[in-house]
């Protein structure tokens, strides 16, 4: 693979992940942020208890900007009822499908349903070919969409996340209005890991999105001011031998 030696050479678009409104706003000053994304488990952390009040507010902020808001029911039927409603909260949002419910029974038939009927979808938490296959067989006939795959995690198995992000995209072939997202970035390598095999999206939280300024650093500076802050921390804990 060839790197990216620089922020200003990726071409792959970055989304930011989260759900504070606050952090929103203020990451999304950044030009470089293209889009964000958000999940119950992220808006649960934040305290948020109305999920459509700060959906509103959120989209006030974004600025046209495309998002993703998930659905959160588990009976396919709920859920589609509830990505009708979202589907209409702004042009820009794309709604998140988990690829199954919690029972593992497959939301690919809904998925097909909503894409069908024009619905700009999101289809999250994959983590095999085999699942973006299926998934982006049921897309192809739709608006555009997002797949997102969980390479973070997939790396959280001791595998290698590169391999499966480029079978990923060959998957995708058949759906040319898709674009995978490569999600749970574990670090900023990642950026310029799924860049260089031409992944068309990654999310990425504010602290991972804060270390872009590092990128190119001189690691002897680097280096120094690894020194100093471990010197600094040492002296103010008072620690005498």
């Amino acid at each position: 693979m060839t790197f990216a030696t620089s922020v200003g050479q990726l071409k792959i678009k970055l989304f930011a992940d989260g759900a504070d409104a606050r952090g929103i706003a203020e990451v999304g000053k950044d030009p470089l942020i293209r889009g964000f994304t958000t999940n119950p488990t992220l808006m649960r952390k934040a305290g948020i208890t109305h999920y459509e009040a700060f959906a509103k507010e959120v989209l006030g902020i974004i600025g046209g900007r495309p998002i993703s808001f998930e659905v959160f029911a588990d009976d396919f039927a709920e859920m589609e009822r509830q990505a009708r409603l979202i589907a209409t909260w702004g042009s820009n949002v794309f709604v998140k499908i988990p690829v199954t419910n919690t029972k593992r029974e497959s939301a690919v038939p809904l998925v097909e349903r909503l894409a069908k009927s024009g619905v700009r979808l999101n289809v999250t938490a994959l983590m095999t070919t085999k699942q973006v296959r299926e998934v982006a067989n049921a897309l192809k006939d739709g608006p555009e969409s997002n797949i997102s795959v969980f390479a973070g995690r997939i790396a959280d198995t001791g595998r290698d996340p590169v391999p499966a992000m480029k079978e990923a995209l060959d998957a995708m072939a058949i759906a040319p209005k898709a674009e995978l997202i490569w999600a749970s970035p574990r670090e900023l390598l990642n950026i310029f890991q799924a860049d260089a095999i031409g992944c068309h999206i990654i999310t990425a939280t504010n602290d991972i999105l804060a270390k872009l300024k590092l990128v190119g650093k001189d690691l002897d500076d680097y280096s120094l001011d690894t020194v100093q802050m471990f010197f600094k921390d040492g002296q103010a804990s008072g620690f005498s031998l």
